[in-house]
């Protein structure tokens, strides 16, 4: 059955139960909701306007009083558009307005309010003949008058208006007496009918939706394997379906990808190491003595040689670890020693670019079972980062925590931050914050796989011009035998 006809199978059965019964006081209903319609659609608004209206005249007055006094255009200008809206209100209670003596307070406080504009026009144009006494006499007199005429006006529709409501609340508080007993009855079945038929449908429903939900979660992070269920011919259903057709065009398009980058990775391996070997042995003067140019020309081409090999390393790795094939050779190391290994390599690398490099310690116990090799590369991808984007003088810091359970290793720094924006998605391949600094994309792409593959966790905490730091959390694990 459609998702559709379910709903509206659901919503008949409600509304025959609520025939069934409504039928009985149909009547009676009618009149009482006759009196509500009234006081909502026509009393209601009566009071709220005429309300209004009384409310700004009294503004209008103390407007007028400052216009005379202080002279400022501004004044008059508000007053203006106040005396507009009591209008717009007059002339919308006209339709409201029902019974002769309501139409007739109406029509003075409407001729009222005429004649109160008309005395402040004509106070206007004695200011502008400089009759300043002249102008403050009539707004004292005939205008203060007219204007009081027009409050108590609306004064007194208020209460003629009120008075009808309350006649009309009394005629409906009787009849509810006689009717409330078969409403409360029809709302009762028709409640737990409705209640019923919503929790049945809303679970099914739900729990379908939280599937594919889980679903487009695992695709987006890219580990969604299994289809999920295609249960019933509803519009959900067909929509599982679809799902189910993306996800395996996703991933035989991942995985086609995957293999076409380790194999072409894997490929330029050889000759890229070839090449590496080759330019050492002309640097070392090994094919005979090179001039200046040469030897500079041979270096460029090992620099480029080296992070070409680099480069395709890290492909393969990444294509190892998304496809669970990483190998690792855990043993129990201090991984204070390991963060240190890690720092020597880049001390070179910091100096030259005026950055202090550090390794400090919190706690006693710093043992874990890690791969040394991996962990290292784990270490020296942050440290990397971390001096590319600390200017000079700034410090980059290494802390090895004993937290119990786990090591936590913080790279800390004091460069520009990451952009709040990129923190999300900073892990992932080829993402990069600050891609004008150079690099590759993928350092943390592969710190995170070699934690992950670890049993650990790794985040990131950053603020823009202050620096940031990545913690690595492992859990302490015995080295396998």
């Amino acid at each position: 059955m459609k998702l559709a006809s379910k709903i509206f199978l659901g919503s008949a059965l409600v509304m025959l139960v609520l025939v069934g019964v409504g039928i009985l006081s149909l009547r009676a209903v009618g009149h009482l909701a006759a009196v509500n319609r009234d006081i909502t659609m026509r009393v209601l608004p009566t009071l709220g306007r005429a309300a209004a209206a009384h409310d700004a005249v009294l503004g209008l007055v103390r407007l007028e009083t400052r216009f005379l006094v202080l002279g400022d255009a501004r004044y008059a200008a508000l007053w203006d558009e106040r005396a507009a809206r009591v209008r717009e209100d007059l002339a919308a209670l006209r339709p409201l307005v029902r019974t002769a003596r309501e139409q007739a307070v109406l029509e003075v406080a409407a001729g009222a309010f005429a004649r109160y504009e008309a005395a402040v026009r004509e106070e206007r144009r004695l200011l502008k003949q400089r009759q300043r006494a002249e102008a403050i006499r009539l707004a004292e007199t005939e205008a203060r008058t007219l204007a009081d005429q027009v409050g108590q006006s609306l004064e007194d529709l208020m209460a003629a208006t009120h008075r009808g409501a309350e006649e009309a609340r009394a005629d409906a508080a009787q009849l509810e007496q006689r009717t409330w007993t078969g409403v409360l009855v029809a709302l009762g079945c028709a409640l737990a009918l409705g209640l019923g038929a919503t929790a049945v449908l809303a679970q099914r429903l739900t729990r379908r939706l939280r599937v594919l939900s889980e679903a487009t979660a695992a695709v987006a992070a890219g580990s969604f394997r299994e289809p999920i269920p295609e249960r019933g011919v509803d519009e959900v259903a067909a929509l599982a379906h679809s799902f189910n057709a993306m996800a395996a065009k996703l991933r035989q398009l991942d995985q086609l990808k995957e293999s076409f980058l380790a194999t072409v990775s894997h490929e330029l391996r050889s000759p890229l190491t070839s090449m590496r070997e080759a330019a050492h042995l002309l640097h070392e003067e090994v094919a005979g003595t090179l001039n200046p140019k040469q030897a500079r020309l041979v270096a460029i081409i090992g620099e480029s040689t080296e992070r070409l090999l680099r480069l395709v390393n890290q492909i393969l790795d990444l294509s190892r670890l998304r496809a669970g094939r990483l190998p690792l050779a855990r043993r129990t190391l201090d991984l204070v020693q390991v963060a240190e290994r890690g720092v020597n390599e880049l001390r070179p690398q910091a100096a030259e670019g005026h950055v202090a490099v550090a390794v400090e310690r919190i706690g006693q116990n710093f043992e874990a079972a890690v791969d040394e090799d991996k962990l290292v590369q784990v270490v020296i991808n942050l440290v990397a980062n971390s001096i590319r984007f600390t200017p000079g003088g700034g410090r980059v810091i290494v802390r090895v925590v004993d937290a119990g359970p786990e090591v936590e290793l913080h790279v800390e720094d004091t460069g520009i931050g990451i952009p709040a924006v990129a923190l999300p998605r900073i892990f992932e391949m080829y993402q990069q914050a600050h891609g004008q600094r150079g690099g590759t994309g993928l350092g943390l792409a592969i710190v995170r796989g070699v934690v992950e593959a670890h049993g650990g966790r790794v985040t990131v905490e950053s603020q823009e011009g202050k620096g940031s730091r990545f913690t690595v959390l492992l859990p302490r694990r015995r080295a396998e035998a």
